[in-house]
Parts: structure tokens; C-alpha cells; sequence
């Protein structure tokens, strides 16, 4: 485990498995500390299926590839299928939420960086993939994560942090009285099975439409849930702020800022009510999660921003979770 502090109190931890934030302690109005992502209190939570990617990083591909199948270079590639008839995360038994990283705390500010080898063919992602995560942790209560990536030889890559959040502390029971804003117009739509269509969807009329801060609860029960890439605006490799979040009863906001074409929110649907930190009890729709990224299935949708990365190219990716108060 690995912990820092800034100078306002707040503190988050991360544990080398998975390159995860275990912790993140947020000061509400009043300067109170509550810890604001699930996770659990020991490794063996982590290793067991009560974990459902709980503050990991998430890759090689986060999200869904349809079928696990792409093409790359005029090669087939078969991941593991293991959503459904799809692949989701990055994989079963390898994937970069179940591997342990190296790291090492930072020197020259407040955070941890890590780093892992993902070899050629590990869970049948082609190309030795070289990763480090950094994340730093800022004295105006900030929480930024770059992500860099390079390879061996041609091969895919999506990755994304998987916190779960809940504004008014981790065991919370819901969150659909917090406020949500997301600049996004469009989403990318669907099949049954959550795999993007290569069409777009406007928001416009429709409960997906948080381009003006409502309760994430106003529409929620017309879907069932929410689990949808939202396309976010201005420019990808810009870094701009695209959502944010505002618990009203402690205060709390947090905005989102990404040089990312898109932005997952999903309303941890998949919770059944399993036990975390201090034996809280994970519900559904109890904690939303908004993670930062390309398109799901990008590597068999042309009309997607490529999730391409060559030996001579350099991915990156950041993420800025930004705390403040109302």
C-alpha cells in the first residue's frame, strides 16, 4: 500500500495489485473526511469475486469488444469471451486488474507511479506492452492520473481507472440524488449486448441528456440503469473538463477532466450487495463510476477513433478527478 496526504487532509491510498485506488478521503463543507470509492480491506478482497474492478486500472482494451475479435494488420485476433459472448476489460486471468505492478512512491510530489510489462500474447493482446500509471495527488484536492503505454510491435489499447464513487462516503446506499453534468451531445448506441452499433445517438429528449446538471436518479428508471460510452465534446488530446458531480447533502463536487473522445458512466448495476471497507454493503446503484477512454469495440468500428498503437507511437492518456464544495 502506498498513501499520501496534501496540505487540506485529504489522503488516498493505492495497493500494487491491479495499480489501485483503494482509498480517496475527501473533505465535505464542513472539512469532514469521508472515503469516497469502494474497495476492500484486505487482498483477499480484491482476489475474490465480490471484486468487480473496484479503483483498478483497467486494460490492455477496457470495455467491450464484440465477440473478442479483431483485426489488426491483416491478423485475427481471439481475446477471452467473458461478458456475455463478448470481451470485456482486458481479459480472466491476466488482465491489468489482476496483475501485480511495480511501483514506487514519487519524490518529487505527492502520489505513487507504477509500471508493468504485459508480454507478447498475454491474454492474446499482441505486442510486449510497456505501461506506467502516475498518479499524483495535488494540494488544491485534486486527483490526476497519466497513464503511458508503448509496444514491440502493432497492437490495441484502451485504458481507464474503474473507481467507483459515492459523494456522500463509500457505504452510501445510493447515489441517485447526486447531480450529474456531462458535456456530451451524443452516445455511442447500443446493441442488447452493450456493443456499439457505429451509430450515434442524440441525447437531446432522452434520459442520457445530462448536458444540464439534474439527479442521476430522474430518468434512471426508464433504462434500468446506466452503463453508456457518452461522446464527449471539444477536442480528443485536449485536455478539458467534461462532467461534474455534486453530492448535496455533504457538499461535495468532483469534475472530471479528460483529453479522452469519451467517458463511460455506469451506475454499478452489477452490485449485488456485496461487503466492503467496514463491512459496507455494495448495492446496486449505489455508486456510479465515470471512466475515461476511447470507444468500446473502437478496433472493429472505422468510424471510432483508432485504438491503434505502433512501435513508434507513445499512448497517453490523462484523467483529472478535481474536489471541491457547495
Amino acid at each position: 500500500m502506498y498513501v499520501a496526504t496534501n496540505s487540506q487532509g485529504m489522503t488516498a491510498r493505492w495497493i500494487s495489485r491491479g495499480a489501485t485506488l483503494s482509498e480517496l478521503h475527501v473533505p465535505d463543507r464542513e472539512g469532514e473526511l469521508a472515503d469516497v470509492v469502494l474497495g476492500f480491506d484486505d487482498v483477499a478482497g480484491y482476489e475474490s469475486g465480490r471484486n468487480q474492478h473496484f479503483g483498478c486500472t483497467t486494460g490492455r482494451f477496457a470495455n467491450r469488444i464484440k465477440q473478442g475479435r479483431f483485426t489488426l494488420d491483416g491478423i485475427d485476433y481471439q481475446l477471452a469471451v467473458n461478458n456475455g459472448p463478448n470481451h470485456l476489460h482486458g481479459g480472466k486471468l491476466r488482465s491489468m486488474d489482476k496483475v501485480v505492478w511495480e511501483a514506487e512512491q514519487l519524490t518529487d510530489a505527492l502520489g505513487v507511479r507504477f509500471r508493468y510489462i504485459s508480454p507478447d500474447g498475454e491474454e492474446n493482446f499482441p505486442g510486449t506492452l510497456t505501461t506506467t500509471v502516475t498518479y499524483t495527488l495535488t494540494d488544491d484536492n485534486a486527483l490526476r492520473i497519466d497513464y503511458e503505454a508503448t509496444t514491440d510491435k502493432p497492437t490495441i489499447i484502451n485504458l481507464t481507472n474503474h473507481s467507483y464513487f459515492n459523494l456522500a462516503g463509500h457505504g452510501n446506499p445510493n447515489i441517485l440524488d447526486h447531480e450529474l453534468r456531462i458535456d456530451a451531445d451524443r452516445i455511442t448506441a447500443v446493441d442488447d449486448e452493450s456493443i456499439p452499433t457505429g451509430e450515434f445517438l442524440d441525447v437531446a429528449g432522452t434520459p442520457f441528456d445530462f448536458r444540464t446538471q439534474h439527479r442521476i436518479g430522474d430518468r434512471i428508471e426508464e433504462i434500468g440503469g446506466y452503463d453508456h460510452n457518452c461522446v464527449t465534446n471539444g477536442q480528443w488530446g485536449s485536455l478539458r473538463e467534461i462532467a461534474e458531480v455534486v453530492e448535496p447533502q455533504s457538499g461535495r463536487i468532483m469534475r472530471v477532466s479528460t483529453d479522452q473522445p469519451g467517458v463511460q458512466f455506469y451506475t454499478a448495476n452489477g452490485l449485488g450487495g456485496q461487503l466492503g471497507k467496514g463491512g459496507a454493503a455494495y448495492t446496486k446503484q449505489g455508486s456510479f463510476c465515470l471512466e475515461t477512454q476511447n470507444f468500446p469495440d473502437a478496433p472493429n468500428q472505422p468510424s471510432f477513433p483508432s485504438a491503434e498503437l505502433r512501435p513508434s507511437e507513445t499512448y497517453r492518456h490523462t484523467c483529472i478527478y478535481a474536489f471541491d464544495v457547495v
